[in-house]
């Protein structure tokens, strides 16, 4: 007999889609009656300054209001909506605020008498996770009663995909966040990811696959309509199921092997039940991975190799490259790929996260991130360094390095690194399938 039960359905209008795969998992059954609930969407990017891709990006308002419908009509009153969204400046206030009424949370709150939480703007308190980990958890989660996750089904550059549990590491402080990129091989993304969900109250996980991202989890990522939605009570078993949905063995997820391991389960989903759609319906490979091209002429990312750029060494991403500087990697890749005019560059090494170590003979090594400076500023295989303390580093530090290395980027592409997002959209124009008004509340 199978112990954890997960929904699949179709997606097909609102509320009655999300109360059917509800029903299909018994996901409200530990609720208990007049609870504090939190519920826990996923805006892992947002910007003032441009209109971006947002599907399969960020829960859909769609899913977000359907959720607080179907407590409010359990009889749930005390409702809030928090949210810890990527920002480089953590006294930004002004762009969660903007990104709550950009998604109509403002028009929920005038609906239905909920909170809206920046948790940036709120309490943390320690949690000891076992084996030496400790990070810092928004209290409102903590303390509430019950807890509707809402992550986006998407696959992940570095954590294969990114779920229920992944979408838990918007619940923690900044400088948990970044302890979580950890440079110890053993401690590292993964076993963090891995024990998030471990102290959460009873919890209602609800993926919202209307949108599926390819090479997420932001908008740079392939972005398909594929209509699903994927519930349980069990927050792992709704990951094992997504990721197999999205063309994953849950065994080859390490932070999802990593939780099953934690708790004494099987990956190969023999404890689940699986109801409504069948899995292997729905099933539909999403790449994670950007492939690099390596040789003695250089390093870079495929299409930087196909574009013939010789004499870089741009060593791949690895799990210690957290957040704050991967926002900037991309950039920086662009930049280099503009600056590109076909004349062989002087063995450049990019170094990024807190576990590279330079190559011996390189003539430059640029350091990117205050990490990294602090990792090798001593190290004897440097012929010469350009370092990039900041953390995150600063963009005209960067076009320093570069500029010193050889490497002309244009500094107006650093300048106006919010507006880049808006050249995604060029991707989705004039595709019906590809809805703003997902990402509306109507008043």
């Amino acid at each position: 007999m199978s112990q954890f039960t997960v929904g699949i359905v179709r997606y097909e209008k609102p509320m009655s889609s999300v109360v059917q795969v509800v029903d299909l998992c018994n996901g409200l059954d530990r609720l208990p009656a007049n609870a504090k609930v939190f519920v826990k969407p996923n805006i892992v990017f947002w910007t003032r300054a441009v209109d971006f891709p947002k599907w399969g990006v960020i829960t859909t308002s769609r899913i977000v209001e359907d959720a607080v419908r179907l407590l409010k009509e359990n009889g749930i009153h005390d409702i809030a909506i928090g949210e810890g969204t990527v920002l480089m400046n953590p006294k930004d206030t002004e762009t969660p605020s903007h990104a709550y009424a950009a998604l109509g949370y403002e028009t929920l709150k005038r609906k239905y008498g909920i909170k809206i939480w920046n948790i940036f703007e709120r309490p943390f308190e320690k949690v000891d996770l076992g084996d030496g980990v400790q990070l810092n958890f928004n209290r409102d989660i903590l303390e509430s009663d019950f807890v509707v996750n809402l992550p986006v089904m998407k696959t992940h550059n570095q954590t294969v995909v990114s779920l229920g549990i992944k979408n838990l590491k918007g619940m923690i402080d900044m400088a948990s966040r970044k302890k979580c990129h950890s440079a110890d091989p053993e401690k590292n993304l993964n076993f963090m990811i891995a024990r998030l969900a471990d102290r959460m109250p009873p919890m209602l996980t609800l993926i919202d696959g209307i949108y599926t991202n390819e090479r997420g989890p932001s908008f740079d990522g392939r972005i398909r309509r594929s209509n699903l939605l994927v519930a349980s009570a069990d927050v792992l078993s709704a990951d094992m199921v997504g990721a197999s949905i999205l063309g994953y063995d849950p065994t080859l997820v390490p932070h999802l092997a990593c939780a099953a391991a934690n708790r004494s389960r099987p990956t190969d989903l023999s404890d689940v039940l699986v109801r409504g759609e069948r899995l292997a319906d729905v099933v539909s490979r999403h790449e994670f991975d950007f492939q690099y091209v390596e040789d003695e002429e250089g390093c870079v990312p495929l299409p930087l190799a196909k574009q013939g750029v010789k004499g870089l060494f741009y060593r791949k991403y690895d799990l210690s490259l957290c957040t704050y500087c991967s926002g900037i990697n991309g950039v920086t890749l662009s930049a280099i790929r503009n600056a590109w005019k076909g004349n062989r560059w002087e063995d450049v090494e990019i170094l990024t996260g807190k576990r590279m170590k330079p190559t011996p003979g390189k003539k430059k090594t640029i350091l990117i991130g205050k990490c990294m400076v602090q990792a090798n500023k001593d190290h004897p295989h440097i012929t010469e360094m350009l370092a990039v303390k900041g953390c995150p580093p600063n963009p005209d530090e960067i076009v320093s390095a570069l500029h010193s290395a050889g490497i002309p980027v244009d500094p107006a592409l650093f300048k106006e690194m919010d507006r880049l997002p808006a050249f995604f959209l060029e991707r989705y124009k004039g595709k019906p399938d590809f809805e703003e008004s997902f990402f509306k509340i109507p008043e």
